[in-house]
């Protein structure tokens, strides 16, 4: 969705309003002025619960984010932040059929260029539970099945190193793909160069990745265009756990052995 304050008459008090349908998308704001109401309200008739996700651009400027609730407003994102890194944050949704949000325009003494733009997810809470609080953890054999089902991708490959960022929590594993059996997008890649298919994938510092030797199988989901890891085991131990699951018939979905 895209839109620019200078739309907007001088004097006038109202408060433009936009209503997005998807579960996932983007908003730009250019050139802040007065206030927007976004209203998130996609056919979610099936999720008794909803958390909203928010990630602001890199380049945010020109107002602030709040979030509706029993018709108060709660801080989201500041610009007073300013070139802070910014971080994707994340609410319950008490009503998950429509999430208002309120963009505050900050006053400013000229019209110079400045948007506020960001990304947003609506995922269902027992997604978010899984993704936030299962990350760290090994998975046991049940959720390693399904994840070969469901995960956004599933790749076999290697670890070529592992680099930490303090600052954002979060630690990224460069991975040397030798198959990709499943992914949402093109997040990984072959290289012109070498022809080598490689990727990053993202996860939480607290996890404390390390990098180790072997083959394994990266399963995860993709948030805000990167790869988020969930199930990781050594590919060894995964076809054990799949070969004895389908000799039972227990097997979720079928996986391509070879």
């Amino acid at each position: 969705c895209l839109g620019s304050g200078l739309s907007w008459e001088p004097r006038s008090r109202a408060v433009e309003q936009v209503h997005l349908r998807c579960t996932e998308g983007s908003l730009e704001w250019m050139y802040p002025a007065q206030a927007l109401r976004v209203v998130l309200e996609p056919n979610l008739a099936s999720a008794q619960q909803t958390t909203v996700c928010i990630k602001p651009a890199s380049d945010f400027q020109g107002a602030s984010i709040y979030v509706e609730r029993s018709g108060q407003l709660h801080l989201v994102v500041s610009e007073a932040e300013g070139a802070r890194p910014r971080h994707v944050s994340c609410f319950s949704a008490h009503t998950p059929q429509r999430v208002a949000l309120f963009l505050q325009a900050s006053p400013q003494r000229d019209i110079s260029r400045r948007t506020a733009s960001f990304q947003y997810e609506l995922l269902s809470n027992q997604v978010t539970a899984l993704f936030f609080l299962a990350m760290c953890r090994p998975c046991d054999n049940v959720e390693l099945l399904m994840a070969i089902c469901s995960s956004d991708f599933v790749v076999k490959g290697s670890i070529r190193n592992v680099s930490h960022d303090s600052e954002n929590h979060m630690s990224q594993v460069d991975v040397s793909v030798q198959k990709v059996y499943r992914q949402k997008n093109r997040i990984f890649q072959q290289e012109e160069g070498s022809g080598e298919w490689r990727g990053p994938i993202r996860t939480l510092l607290q996890c404390k990745v390390k990098k180790g030797g072997g083959d394994f199988l990266f399963t995860g989901n993709e948030h805000f265009g990167e790869a988020w890891l969930g199930c990781a085991p050594r590919f060894k131990d995964f076809m054990l756990v799949y070969r004895a699951a389908r000799e039972r018939g227990a097997n979720p979905c079928e996986f391509e052995l070879n």
